[in-house]
């Protein structure tokens, strides 16, 4: 069952109906929770429903100067709601962090139709366990993001990317060890190659803030090698392009070497550890379900009426 709900009260009622049946709903289309709820410029935060597109939301905090500080792929068509379900992150990530740093409160409707409020619309807000934590991520396994209050930035004053080509993997992974042993500070830290055909690998550095600063870095990082100028074109053209995309985590000092077991073409968040990929799938050992996740799908959804684990 798929819910599309027009309302908060039309979703809390098909949710308690179908869990006093005990009736799984397979997925929610919350599109008609669109709206921008309240902007405060002068408390750098913003509260808005779940179903606000993220290039939506981008655009109206844009209009007063301000953003919220992620970046993933497809924000044209990517909710809030998704976006917080999967923690989807673009790259920025290295020097912004995830949505996860940014979410002040929360609204959630569980799987009985009832609603809770972790957190609140303040930026200091200490009341109690950090709940919302539980749903950031969760794919909508223990309930319905419906709002969330998040933190805010201003919008850099100077952002810039500039990029150096390496012959291998190897000389890839030697100049990425420099730039993170360096003084820089970049918000951007990418590796890809986009097609068997690209000779070489591309290291992308990205640096935001005042020009002064982002002229320092820019000239520190041509120091280094890294001075071609560059944009993030190559991050659309890899998400845009057909066929599943695959993604690993692993520690950045374990990057390359699990690099040589992708074929092409890849991007990889570098100073994260994280490849996304188009290749053949790439072995590794399967987790059970933790104790703790498991006490949690109980807890929060007894009848398993929302989405599996």
């Amino acid at each position: 069952m798929v819910l599309r709900p027009a309302n908060l009260d039309e979703l809390t009622t098909s949710l308690a109906a179908a869990n006093e049946r005990g009736e799984p709903v397979g997925s929610f289309d919350l599109a008609a929770l669109n709206r921008l709820l309240e902007h405060k410029p002068e408390d750098m935060t913003a509260t808005a429903e779940a179903g606000l597109t993220l290039a939506e939301f981008q655009k109206q905090l844009a209009t007063r100067g301000q953003w919220l500080a992620v970046d993933p792929p497809n924000a044209e068509r990517l909710t809030l709601g998704a976006l917080l379900a999967t923690n989807a992150s673009g790259p920025r990530r290295f020097g912004c962090g995830t949505v996860r740093d940014y979410v002040i409160g929360l609204k959630v409707a569980l799987a009985d139709g009832k609603f809770i409020s972790p957190g609140g619309k303040v930026v200091k807000n200490v009341a109690g366990y950090d709940l919302g934590k539980l749903f950031i991520g969760s794919r909508g396994t223990l309930g319905v993001i419906v709002e969330v209050t998040f933190m805010l930035r201003p919008l850099p004053e100077t952002e810039r990317f500039v990029q150096a080509r390496c012959e291998s993997l190897e000389d890839s992974g030697r100049l990425l060890e420099k730039v993170l042993d360096s003084d820089l500070a970049p918000v951007v830290v990418d590796l890809h190659k986009l097609s068997a055909s690209d000779r070489g690998f591309c290291l992308v550095l990205g640096f935001a803030g005042t020009g002064p600063d982002v002229e320092w870095q820019l000239g520190r990082a041509a120091s280094l090698g890294v001075a071609e100028p560059a944009t993030l074109d190559y991050e659309r053209t890899f998400w845009s392009a057909a066929g599943m995309v695959q993604k690993i985590s692993v520690l950045p000092s374990r990057l390359i070497e699990t690099l040589r077991e992708i074929p092409a073409p890849f991007v990889a968040r570098a100073g994260n550890g994280i490849v996304y990929h188009r290749g053949a799938t790439v072995s590794k050992p399967v987790e059970p379900l933790s104790k703790l996740s498991q006490r949690l799908k109980q807890t929060w959804d007894p009848k398993n009426i929302l989405p599996s684990l």
